[in-house]
């Protein structure tokens, strides 16, 4: 059997590099060392399940040649090598693929159907996001929990109120585990107003925040009424108010788009009847009627992950999307009207790609907007409900929250994963995504739906100061936590919903965050740059790169110290020349030229 030679991550075997736009000339080349005859073909499967045998040429000595201009279909392709070599009159034919990680050096399979393939991601468009948000240090604001001003709004039926802004966040609950009172702390829109001094003062330039709109519970993903703020936070005007306080301040403001399900006691349901009647579940003949699916009218209704309390909306109805973004006096019209910066979508994988384009579409009438997913995995290998999605191959969105980045960060400082399947990892993410797409993911080591980044490090200031310098110099943008730069912790929902520490802010962590953001923000090359990865044992770094400047990051994620030394390295792709130097325990160093 031959030697082979073939390594999508270099360019001496495939140009460009990852994803490309349609139309785009691609050129694989296979090298093979043998002494006898063979012939190669590149085996591309569409996303029918169809195969194509296409013969490569021997361009010179042991070096196969294919060049590809034809892949037109947006999404992407597998690929995959068959090599038939010529022995004394016998044939032998074998395959090369990928491996079990995916892109870069691969194998050798004997049997077809055990090849692993490798795959190229075709897309429709560039998708340069805003400057403004490229540039961005995001702060995720859960509204009940940040800060609160002023008068305490107690208008809705069933809620408790803390009594200390300290008192650790619970759920009050019935034997069979419903909720029957939702707690807040009643944070508010005015508090968040007196806080951006503080936000300023950390480097933070955008806001995200979960959701706004009415509803029964404090984190407010049953909405009741998208075309109003929930009372608890505030009024209309005190919205308007910050929005234009953060302009003012050149900080800008994304939403959460609950646009899946919303709560079975808002007014396009009204489950409870206490909305007028007019909601579907009250009578057939509601305007929202055709928005739900009942099974069996009325209690027998489609509901998100068979959570009763949440509905799920039928979104495919013109209807509703006329509602949400297709009149002038739509949901989006309405928070736009407001000067709202864009969106992030909650449970994207939940909205068919045609409602996500409708978005997008509505979006192009306002100037720097910019429409975010809420996607779990790697987005350009998504199916969901039996389907590929394609909702970052162009025209949909810009970006996606990137948890994929966050488990790799985790599992590289606590040792957990491996530096070598660290970096592999992130560098078959950066082959699959469009190169746009990838420097605008919504980074984070933290949200509303995890567990707080300092209890995964289980309370460790060294290496929460390494994942906090790894979010910022990875490509994409970094989305900071609420509180955790003032050292929070907790596990998942609720614990993760505390209320901002304001009297006792820890100054190691903010520290921390404050450190890793100035070095973020002096150096364009970490909004730019593309990505080079390398490691050993105990090593892990990486290299980002543009036409003017070079950033090195290297981490050494072990409790010794090591010398680094260039001849222990393994580099994916580019290489750096590194001096021998002593890294101590869990330290890391970065250098620009």
């Amino acid at each position: 059997m031959a030697e082979i030679t073939y390594n999508s991550w270099l360019q001496e075997h495939k140009r460009p590099f990852g994803a490309v736009l349609v139309g785009t000339t691609i050129e694989f080349d296979l090298m093979i060392q043998t002494n006898h005859q063979v012939t190669v073909n590149i085996v591309l499967q569409f996303e029918n399940g169809f195969k194509s045998y296409e013969k490569m040429t021997a361009i010179s000595d042991g070096v196969f040649r294919m060049t590809l201009s034809s892949l037109t279909e947006i999404g992407y392709y597998n690929y995959y090598f068959q090599i038939t070599e010529f022995d004394d009159n016998h044939e032998y034919r074998y395959f090369y693929g990928a491996t079990e990680i995916g892109g870069g050096p691969g194998t050798t399979y004997v049997n077809e159907i055990s090849v692993i393939p490798y795959t190229q991601t075709i897309f429709l468009k560039h998708e340069k996001a805003p400057d403004w948000y490229r540039q961005a240090i995001f702060y995720q604001i859960f509204p009940d929990s940040f800060a609160r001003k002023g008068h305490l709004e107690n208008s809705k039926d069933n809620i408790f109120f803390y009594g200390k802004e300290t008192d650790p966040p619970y759920y009050i609950r019935e034997a069979n585990g419903d909720i029957t009172h939702w707690t807040y702390y009643g944070g508010n829109i005015v508090g968040i107003i007196d806080k951006i001094p503080y936000l300023k003062s950390l480097g933070v330039t955008a806001l995200y925040f979960n959701p706004i709109f009415e509803a029964r519970s404090s984190h407010r993903y049953d909405t009741s009424d998208y075309m109003k703020i929930d009372p608890v936070l505030g009024t209309e005007a005190d919205f308007k108010l910050l929005v234009d306080t953060l302009h003012q301040h050149d900080m800008r403001l994304i939403l959460d788009g609950v646009f899946s399900h919303v709560g079975r006691n808002s007014k396009y349901f009204d489950f409870d009847g206490k909305s007028g009647g007019q909601g579907a579940y009250q009578t057939t003949q509601s305007p929202y009627f055709d928005w739900f699916i009942f099974n069996q009218y009325p209690d027998d209704y489609k509901s998100w992950w068979g959570i009763k309390d949440l509905p799920t909306i039928d979104k495919s109805k013109e209807s509703f999307q006329r509602y949400i973004y297709g009149e002038s006096d739509s949901v989006l019209s309405k928070w736009h009207g407001l000067g709202i910066d864009g969106w992030r979508l909650d449970v994207a994988d939940d909205l068919p790609d045609e409602f996500i384009k409708g978005i997008r579409d509505t979006l192009e009438n306002y100037p720097e907007q910019v429409l975010i997913g809420e996607v779990w995995e790697d987005a350009s290998r998504k199916v969901a409900y039996d389907q590929h999605r394609k909702y970052i191959y162009g025209d949909a969105l810009h970006a996606v929250m990137n948890y994929p980045f966050r488990n790799v960060i985790i599992g590289l400082v606590t040792g957990e994963m491996a530096p070598e399947t660290a970096a592999r990892k992130l560098m078959q993410l950066s082959e699959n995504y469009p190169t746009d797409v990838f420097l605008n993911n919504f980074n984070n080591i933290g949200t509303h739906d995890t567990e707080r980044i300092l209890t995964c490090l289980g309370d460790s200031l060294s290496k929460l100061d390494l994942a906090v310098g790894l979010l910022m110099f990875l490509p994409g943008v970094p989305t900071i936590y609420y509180g955790d730069e003032a050292g929070l912790t907790g596990h998942k929902d609720p614990e993760n919903r505390a209320f901002f520490p304001w009297e006792n802010i820890n100054e190691s962590t903010h520290q921390i965050y404050q450190k890793w953001i100035k070095i973020r923000q002096s150096a364009p090359v970490l909004i730019t740059g593309d990505l080079s990865l390398f490691y050993s044992d105990r090593i892990f770094g990486l290299i980002r790169q543009d036409a003017n400047d070079t950033a090195i990051f290297i981490l050494n994620i072990s409790n010794q110290g090591i010398m680094v030394d260039l001849n222990d390295i393994t580099f994916l792709s580019k290489k750096v020349d590194i001096s021998t130097f002593f890294l101590g325990a869990f330290e890391s160093i970065y250098k620009f030229k």
